[in-house]
């Protein structure tokens, strides 16, 4: 029998993570190459992404990124294309890539923002863990992480759509788990809490909501991207081998409190 450490080595493994030239994906995109994968990284512009890897590169890690907007299903497609020409298939998909572009009550939202959270919070997930899927399957299955949100779970004031796209995620997330389940695919979801990024840049910055906000949790602090790569560990490397279908809380105790 392994050693429970060695079930986390990724070595062999290849990993694609969405929106991760900062962030959760980032985070989640480093913590897989240190444990041996070869991960492509995508965000919308090439820049960040250089910037990212290059910091990386000092660091002794390295990790491909190429630019892909997830809304738009050809760059997708050219996304698994590469990371298949490069490294023969893909084992690991993280959907972390995500958009919230208003913070305000759901009637003033415009069709037009409703459509893109819509496409890039659930569609882009939906497709690209379709295109993903068949070298999945020649592979003898693979591990399926969708970043997801508490928001999905419990929805907050002026943050209603969002909380839609999110809770659309966890039931695409188990239905993927119920239907390919059956070729050793797993489909699991993270549901953060806050956490210290971009997209939440406009809760954070309040301190004093972020001090009431704070005070509440049985964890009484924001998380930083980092917090959030042990789970994502599990979830795509052999230790979570029994583990499909899963909505997991990391919220610093959101949900209870």
């Amino acid at each position: 029998m392994a050693k429970m450490i060695d079930l986390f080595d990724m070595t062999g493994k290849v990993a694609i993570v969405t929106g991760a030239s900062k962030g959760i994906g980032a985070a989640i995109a480093k913590g897989l190459a240190e444990q041996g994968a070869k991960v492509v990284i995508c965000s919308r512009k090439q820049e960040s992404l250089d910037l990212y890897t290059t910091a990386l590169e000092k660091e002794g890690i390295s990790i491909t990124g190429i630019e892909c907007n997830v809304s738009d299903e050809e760059q997708l497609k050219n996304l698994v294309n590469k990371t298949i020409e490069l490294y023969e298939g893909i084992d690991v998909l993280v959907n972390c890539a995500a958009t919230n572009p208003m913070f305000g009550p759901i009637e003033e939202m415009e069709s037009s923002l409703f459509d893109k959270m819509i496409n890039v919070n659930v569609k882009s997930i939906f497709t690209l863990s379709n295109l993903c899927l068949p070298s999945m399957r020649q592979r003898g299955g693979g591990s399926i992480i969708n970043i997801s949100s508490v928001e999905g779970l419990k929805p907050s004031p002026n943050l209603g759509i969002y909380s839609v796209t999110k809770a659309a995620v966890n039931m695409l997330t188990k239905s993927q788990a119920k239907e390919w389940g059956s070729d050793n695919i797993r489909a699991n979801a993270i549901c953060p809490g806050l956490v210290k990024t971009k997209l939440s840049a406009g809760i954070w910055k309040n301190a004093a909501f972020l001090q009431a906000f704070t005070e509440r949790l049985p964890i009484s602090k924001m998380a930083m991207p980092p917090e959030m790569v042990g789970l994502a560990l599990y979830l795509a490397s052999d230790a979570g081998s029994y583990t499909t279908g899963g909505i997991f809380n990391s919220d610093g105790g959101y949900m209870i409190s």
